[in-house]
């Protein structure tokens, strides 16, 4: 009976000597002491340097573990590979200001439900100033296929352009010239309908460097046949041009300022008109 009450007696007196430590969930460390409590946070911050380049050149640097979701600003300067502005339509050859080919081009008289032109972009680079004004330069490629009547072929390699009459009856005689494509755009733009699509307008300047001329006949006699050469096609041309949509479906139309041939005197006047439907505004 001694030995428990002096038992009871020492337990009591250390439970109000030693301190109690208890740890709560969030980190903190309590001591008791005499009734008195100190609180120390042992929550550890990790320091850190975060760096993120925006669209508009800021270096944002923070000092702690807590996590931020910065948002980058859309910028205003844009380049990048593109598969845009479609351009499928029909070609007309301009004679001195006429529709109607003089005697000296009579040659090259074609049919113009299938002389057409297709074009398209593969490379852009532009700057948008606001939601509804944009400039842009682009990169990429077109032909003019102009699909002759005549039974003729056109001459490789010759002085000028030149022809030759054949005893063929051609199922296809096509004479056909590739550019490179390069269009300066001003593009306006509205603001979204109620189906959230827009109307656009681009018109600008064009050049284009010549990659080849082609002549490609098929006939029963002499079955497929093509012949590559310049063909007095201009190896540089300029021009303008202009197209309007809605959405993504559009009209273009181009004129070429120059002459469609050069180093060929009789051609000369002679230029080309193209106008059609633009897919992919």
């Amino acid at each position: 009976m001694k030995r428990l009450l002096i038992s009871a007696l020492l337990y009591g007196l250390l439970t109000t000597t030693f301190a109690q430590v208890t740890k709560s969930g969030s980190g903190t460390v309590t001591t008791t002491v005499d009734s008195s409590s100190i609180k120390i946070d042992t929550t550890k911050k990790k320091r850190g340097i975060k760096i993120t380049f925006g669209g508009d050149g800021n270096i944002y640097s923070r000092y702690d573990t807590t996590k931020s979701h910065v948002v980058k600003k859309s910028s205003k300067f844009n380049f990048g590979f593109t598969f845009s502005r479609f351009d499928l339509g029909f070609s007309r050859l301009v004679d001195n200001g006429s529709f109607t080919l003089s005697p000296q081009n009579k040659f090259l008289d074609y049919k113009g439900g299938k002389t057409a032109y297709v074009g398209f972009d593969v490379l852009q680079m532009g700057y948008r100033f606001n939601p509804y004004f944009k400039i842009y330069l682009a990169g990429g490629f077109d032909w003019t296929l102009i699909r002759l009547r005549q039974n003729i072929t056109i001459q490789e390699n010759a002085s000028t352009l030149t022809y030759t009459t054949d005893n063929v009856s051609y199922d296809k005689n096509r004479f056909s010239a590739s550019y490179l494509r390069i269009p300066l755009a001003f593009d306006f733009r509205t603001k979204d309908d109620k189906r959230g699509n827009k109307f656009h307008f681009t018109a600008g300047p064009e050049i284009g460097f010549l990659l080849n001329g082609k002549v490609k006949q098929i006939s029963d006699e002499m079955g497929k046949k093509k012949f590559y050469d310049n063909y007095h096609f201009s190896q540089f041309r300029y021009g303008a041009y202009a197209r309007a949509g809605y959405k993504s479906l559009g009209l273009f139309v181009k004129y070429y300022q120059n002459g469609l041939f050069e180093n060929s005197p009789a051609q000369n006047g002679l230029k080309s008109l193209n106008f059609g439907l633009t897919f992919g505004l």
